[in-house]
């Protein structure tokens, strides 16, 4: 590469003045262009957008990926312009690790058959939560990225251009108001000694010399108000482009919470059906452990006396083994809604938050927002009540339900 000294020599001449006239400004010894209102407004808003612009982006990347780790990790791979590995999220984990334990305790036990349930609704909820920070990424964070990392970054290296163009139009101002100066001094007061430039003859009048030097100055400061004035005009329109920043951005962010509300709304319908599913359930589930717990723990009974106190019987309902104290109408997988009378004292009025499928013949359909009675009977799971609406009564979830006073 070839050495230019004259362009090094000019380029320090460049940038000691730029110096020099920064510092006196600082020191508040020099005059200082001053740009109009309109453009620091602009300026402002320009330096609001991108601080907030970076914030948000930042903490948007901590909700999507709360692991500092893999967020440094999805960064340098960015950089290096190279594929982000596929990530497992945290519910597909889950949901394999409930599989296994499965697997390993028996699917075809209660608990479980629950765990392979509850595993296949996490791994859902994974893919959805990976479909969503797929969406996110690509419609929210790229174009926030890419105003930080392309639109800013030009207005930046232009408003650098700008302030070095105000440094060099204000330079050349005090140069000519200096050289107006001297030459009034001169004309004033003739002193060939101390008036005349070292560089020129000794013959040559001081006054026309300060002369030359205004004219000089005078021509310097047209050029460099003219480079001032475009540069400003360039500096004007790419900040006036924050506006179409905002309404790119607001786009972007119509298209985020869209996202989120698609992915809410999926693992909302996720977890009601595996609600459903183990309500509908829960009841089996239950009475098969008791019924398990019953023939693998209880001693058999030594006398009809003992038998016939720990297996109650109800004439018209078949005979199934159940918990000791408590009657086989309020039994899981037993109960008959048309036998089940409601107490003397203590039911209630309930509104319904979600529509409830009923499982068989012994629990009743729900509909949103209606009202229905409801009351509890000893011995009954906690997690279920008695309901009834007109004729028609059986069991509902408490979780469907609103307890009113």
């Amino acid at each position: 590469m070839e050495f230019n000294v004259k362009k090094l020599a000019s380029d320090a001449g460049v940038f000691f003045s730029r110096a020099m006239q920064f510092t006196e400004e600082k020191l508040g010894q020099a005059e200082k262009t001053e740009l109009d209102a309109h453009f620091e407004n602009l300026l402002a808003r320009a330096d609001c957008t991108k601080n907030w612009t970076e914030k948000i982006l930042r903490q948007t990347e901590v909700l999507l990926q709360p692991n500092p780790s893999a967020r440094v990790e999805e960064f340098l791979y960015e950089k290096l312009d190279r594929k982000v590995p596929s990530r497992v999220t945290n519910g597909e984990l889950l949901a394999q690790y409930m599989t296994e334990a499965a697997n390993d305790f028996g699917p075809g036990t209660p608990y479980g058959k629950t765990l392979i349930k509850v595993g296949e609704t996490q791994r859902r909820l994974g893919a959805a939560e990976r479909e969503f920070i797929h969406s996110a990424s690509i419609n929210f964070l790229t174009p926030l990225r890419n105003f930080l990392e392309g639109d800013w970054r030009t207005i930046s290296k232009e408003r650098r251009i700008l302030q070095n163009r105000r440094l060099d139009l204000d330079a050349c101002k005090a140069r000519l108001k200096k050289a107006k100066a001297a030459e009034a001094k001169a004309a004033a007061v003739p002193d060939f000694q101390e008036t005349r430039p070292r560089n020129y003859v000794l013959s040559a009048s001081a006054s026309a010399l300060w002369s030359d030097e205004v004219e000089k100055a005078e021509h310097e400061l047209r050029l460099t108000q003219t480079e001032f004035d475009r540069q400003a005009e360039v500096t004007r329109l790419l900040l006036e482009g924050i506006s179409s920043t905002h309404v790119n951005h607001l786009r972007c962010l119509h298209e985020f919470v869209e996202s989120q509300t698609n992915y809410y709304a999926q693992c909302y319908q996720f977890m009601l059906d595996l609600q459903k599913q183990l309500g509908s359930s829960k009841g089996e589930i239950f009475s098969g452990t008791f019924v398990g717990n019953a023939d693998s723990t209880s001693p058999a009974p030594s006398s009809p006396a003992v038998a016939a106190a720990t297996l109650p019987a109800v004439p018209t309902i078949p005979v199934v083994p159940t918990i000791v104290g408590v009657p086989n109408t309020v039994a899981e997988g037993v109960l008959n809604p048309n036998e089940v009378k409601p107490p003397a004292s203590g039911t209630r009025k309930a509104r319904v938050l979600y529509d409830y499928e009923a499982a068989d013949s012994t629990e009743l359909a729900l509909l949103a927002d209606e009202m229905i009675t409801v009351y509890s009977l000893p011995g009954m799971d906690p997690d279920w009540l008695i309901g009834e609406r007109g004729n028609q009564k059986g069991k509902v979830p408490v979780t469907y339900l609103e307890l009113l006073s």
